[in-house]
């Protein structure tokens, strides 16, 4: 099983915070990190070499029913593991937050990705 990795992590808000002007500061921060595009849901996987499948484990509620998931290849490998058209989320397990890709069953062990998730 791999777990992605987070390249970065931005500030989120608190459940509860007592000093409004303060939270209220923390709120323009965060909304303006995501005008600019900064989100805290861009992530990174290798493929599991010699197997046909990689099981993604997100932190808790990263994923819903609904959500979808954007692969960028980040190696020519990757890029050609997209062009042949074997890879894809062949399942997913909202109360486990996993999902599982479907690929290639071969010895490379460059077939990197980022990926985001919407939704």
């Amino acid at each position: 099983m791999t777990s992605p990795t987070t390249e970065t992590k931005f500030p989120g808000l608190p459940n509860y915070y007592p000093d409004h002007p303060s939270l209220l500061k923390q709120i323009i921060k965060v909304v303006q990190n995501l005008l600019q595009g900064r989100s805290n849901n861009a992530h990174a996987v290798t493929l599991t070499a010699n197997v046909g499948t990689t099981t993604i484990t997100l932190a808790k509620e990263d994923i819903g029913i609904a959500t979808l998931i954007f692969f960028m290849p980040q190696t020519a490998n990757a890029a050609a593991e997209i062009g042949a058209g074997t890879m894809y989320v062949s399942a997913r397990s909202v109360p486990n937050n996993t999902f599982t890709i479907t690929h290639a069953n071969n010895a490379q062990t460059d077939r990197t990705f980022g990926f985001v998730l919407i939704g």
